[in-house]
């Protein structure tokens, strides 16, 4: 019997770090967050899985970037936060992103 996989998502939004730009206290080393707006007018964070894809990617740190991240979606964890395991992050153009009419 093989193991359920989830589906991929494909998520846009910008990449902050939960140490340096979010400044979360049980952040104690760099770690990226993609902050994806939600329909209420909030951001749905979903902490970005280290691995060899977000390693290529290189850290947000104390920046923002607008990104787009396809991967697996876990469930919340015990403390709350919803993981993303990428299998791909493009880091999009200033100014791009979800604007209806854009090219």
């Amino acid at each position: 019997v093989s193991p359920v996989r989830a589906a991929e998502q494909t998520l846009e939004g910008t990449l902050v770090c939960a140490k340096c730009y979010l400044k979360r206290a049980d952040a104690h080393e760099c770690q990226d967050v993609l902050l994806v707006p939600t329909a209420n007018g909030g951001k749905a964070e979903y902490y970005v899985k280290k691995n060899e894809v977000a390693e290529q990617a290189g850290e947000a740190c104390t920046t923002q970037v607008k990104a787009r991240v396809t991967g697996t979606v876990s469930a919340k964890d015990k403390d709350g936060k919803t993981w993303v395991t990428p299998s791909k992050i493009e880091k999009l153009p200033a100014g791009a992103g979800a604007r209806a009419g854009a090219a």
